[in-house]
């Protein structure tokens, strides 16, 4: 609300004159003397004494004079009356040309006001939230300022709605005193008569729906000024992160439930349409974006470990602290191989479900994780065929490996090993030192491994970094060759680095293999300790293919009216350029800038609402772009129904300007008396005040003491003659 006070000429000051009275005695004396007086000359009237009459006048006189009879002139300045104009510049004051009305409506009523010769302060009402027009807070803020008993009156240009509209004509409000003759509110509509709108409604919308299942949508399709139709319909479009339109038919009035698949991780945004009313003000209203974000219902991971470990505990205590994952863990405690003479009746272990876990239900998990896994003729290799067909149909294998995988009939050696991502030999196969771990220039730019905490620096040596940020591993497998992405490294004996964190995908799936199985170690803060239960979840969680991870992100958001891209790659000279599609379908190229880390960054103006849509490549990303005011365009109407209850409490009136700004059919403004009619036939009106301030007065008494006394005496003196002729 910003203010602005106009001065207007001051009043010229005025006089009146009135009688006072200033009794020379106690009030109760006084009427004593007079209820003395009366008495003495009704007995007098019953005895028919003469000079009764003078007496009385005498008396009159005298009492007459003791009560003080003044003549009082006072000289009073009338104070200056104040009109407050509204002018409602919120967001629906954006359709069509009411702007522009209203503008010109203003300038044409402080012309009229000042012909009027009172004050003007006008008062600009914006939108200043989630809240739609706020046009009685303005009111009462600019009216507090006001001294009560100068508002001559109200003048609100707008559209009519208001989102504050008290259910009574305030008090404040109402005069120079409680219960005072109302002050006026003169509505000026910017249209020329009553409007039509379509609004579609979100009535119901899940933030998250589990993946694999359905979300539910429920929405209705209003139309607003208009007869219900008996059999009214409308066109709903609806898409889904740029896939091909959906379009049904739905009743208008009726809430609909739609039911859309949740088929990904991550958010899933779906833009609604409704077709257009014939005639309806604004199609603004006609849309709506809802955002659905996708999540696993739960994380099913198989921990198979091959002895009791350290490094089973780090694991077990990682994956059962994640309330999101279901955890199956069977630790391999007594291989087949094994053969002491313990009878099977007394063992108090359970048998290995390898045919349950690895046939018939393997597909049920999203991650398997051999730990320390030593193939001894536990599995079968139809098993182990079927763990990697597992993998190349979308799942994902971890494998953490120490010395039991060095020797032959490893599970490199078996249909496994086509899908792991490294191979260690027989021979030299072991390191076993005092080493730290060291990121790839991969590593340092790939989401599972950047930014991790105590990262040794980019110009870390082995030896310097032996004492650094991260906590010392004392044994590594040396691999070969690896194929994939290299993420850590250890040392390979020879002053060279080998693979120690390797990833890779396979086919719709995922492996890594971790060459070592002491990362417990830094559990246990060995030398500083080091992330591993954040390295571990971020492996967990790129396996199981959450977006967060990628190696290729782009990801878009909207906020404040600007859209912001971000490009994550671990490609070493990334694309630079995006192409955006706005809403409507207009394409506009988009330069990104670069960051640390590989992380590329732009933005750009966004102000249509609807869905965004990023590409580059093979990526896309979506933003929705949503009215940063809900309320303020859920009825985009020009309407006089929603102040018509406050505007006949007030004696006010509705006036319609028409929709041309060049012809406005403006009302006459004049000032009326306070108890007159403030509105008629082509013109409305502001009401004096009367409110005054006095600036002096004078005081004569009418009956002077010379004058007074002598003529009492005197009356005196001839009703006692008359009495001794008697």
């Amino acid at each position: 609300m910003t203010p602005s006070p106009d001065s207007a000429a001051a009043p010229l000051s005025q006089h009146i004159e009135h009688l006072a009275w200033a009794p020379l005695l106690p009030p109760w004396l006084l009427a004593t003397l007079g209820g003395v007086c009366v008495a003495g000359i009704a007995v007098g009237l019953l005895r028919r004494a003469s000079g009764t009459l003078w007496r009385a006048a005498g008396l009159a006189a005298i009492l007459l004079w003791l009560a003080g009879p003044h003549l009082v002139r006072a000289t009073w300045q009338p104070l200056p009356q104040t009109a407050l104009l509204v002018v409602d510049q919120t967001g629906s004051m954006g359709v069509g040309q009411r702007g522009a009305i209203a503008q010109a409506a203003a300038q044409r009523l402080r012309e009229a006001v000042g012909r009027l010769g009172i004050a003007l302060r006008t008062v600009s009402v914006t939108n200043t939230g989630a809240g739609g027009t706020r046009l009685f807070d303005a009111i009462m803020r600019a009216a507090a300022d006001i001294p009560r008993g100068q508002l001559a009156g109200i003048l609100a240009v707008t559209d009519g709605e208001a989102d504050d509209v008290p259910a009574a004509w305030p008090e404040q409000l109402s005069g120079h005193r409680p219960g005072g003759t109302p002050v006026p509110l003169q509505v000026l509509l910017a249209a020329s008569g009553e409007q039509t709108d379509r609004r579609l409604r979100v009535l119901q919308a899940p933030p998250y729906g589990i993946i694999g299942r359905d979300a539910t949508l429920r929405v209705e399709v209003e139309d607003l000024g208009v007869p219900a139709g008996e059999h009214a319909t409308a066109t709903l479009t609806l898409r889904r992160d740029g896939d091909p339109p959906l379009v049904r038919q739905v009743p208008v009035g009726a809430p609909q439930d739609i039911t859309l698949p949740v088929d990904h991780p991550g958010p899933m945004l779906v833009e609604l349409q409704a077709s257009p009313l014939a005639g309806e003000v604004s199609t603004l209203n006609n849309r709506a974006v809802v955002s659905i974000n996708g999540v696993r219902d739960r994380l099913r991971v198989l921990l198979v470990s091959g002895a009791p470990s350290q490094g089973e505990r780090v694991w077990r205590r990682l994956l059962k602290a994640d309330p999101s994952v279901d955890l199956v863990h069977f630790t391999i405690l007594r291989p087949p191989d094994k053969d002491d003479t313990t009878p099977l009746n007394e063992l108090a272990l359970i048998a290995f479900p390898t045919r349950e876990l690895f046939q018939e239900k393997i597909n049920s998990f999203d991650l398997i994780i051999l730990d320390q896994f030593e193939n001894r003729g536990i599995l079968p290799l139809a098993y182990l065929q079927n763990i990697a067909d597992f993998v190349r149909g979308g799942g994902g294998l971890l494998l953490t490996a120490g010395p039991e995988f060095i020797g032959r009939s490893t599970l490199q050696d078996t249909p496994l090993g086509d899908i792991l991502p490294a191979h260690v030999p027989e021979d030299g196969g072991l390191l076993e030192e005092r080493f730290t771990a060291m990121p790839t220039a991969l590593g340092r730019r790939h989401p599972v491994t950047a930014d991790l905490p105590q990262m040794p620096g980019p110009g870390s040596t082995a030896e310097a970094a032996a004492g650094g940020s991260w906590g010392p591993w004392f044994r590594a497998l040396r691999a070969d060759q690896s194929h994939g992405e290299v993420l850590l490294t250890a040392p390979d004996g020879s002053g060279g680095r080998s693979p120690l964190l390797v990833l890779d995908h396979v086919g719709s799936g995922r492996a890594a293999m971790l060459l070592s199985d002491q990362i417990w170690l830094w559990s246990r803060g060995e030398g500083g300790g080091g992330p591993q239960a954040e390295l571990l979840r971020r492996i967990a969680h790129w396996l199981m293919k959450e977006p967060e991870l990628e190696e290729e992100q782009l990801t878009a958001s909207v906020a404040h009216g600007r859209l912001t891209v971000t490009r994550r790659s671990v490609e070493e000279h990334p694309a630079r350029q995006v192409t955006v599609t706005a809403p409507g379908g207009r394409h506009a190229t988009l330069d990104l800038s670069p960051g640390a880390d590989g992380v590329l960054s732009g933005s750009l103006p966004a102000s249509s609402t609807g869905i965004w849509t990023v590409s580059e490549g093979r990526l896309r990303a979506f933003a929705a772009s949503q009215p940063e005011d809900p309320v303020e365009i859920a009825d985009l109407r020009a309407t006089a129904t929603r102040l018509a209850g406050v505007v006949r409490q007030s004696g006010g009136a509705t006036t319609w300007l028409g929709d041309d700004p060049a012809r406005l059919h403006m009302p006459g403004l004049r000032l009326v008396d306070a108890n007159a009619t403030a509105a008629g036939a082509g013109w409305i009106g502001l009401r004096r005040t009367g409110a005054h301030v006095v600036t002096g007065s004078t005081s004569r008494p009418l009956l002077p003491p010379w004058l007074v006394l002598p003529a009492a005496l005197l009356a005196l003196f001839i009703g006692w003659r008359r009495e001794g002729r008697s």
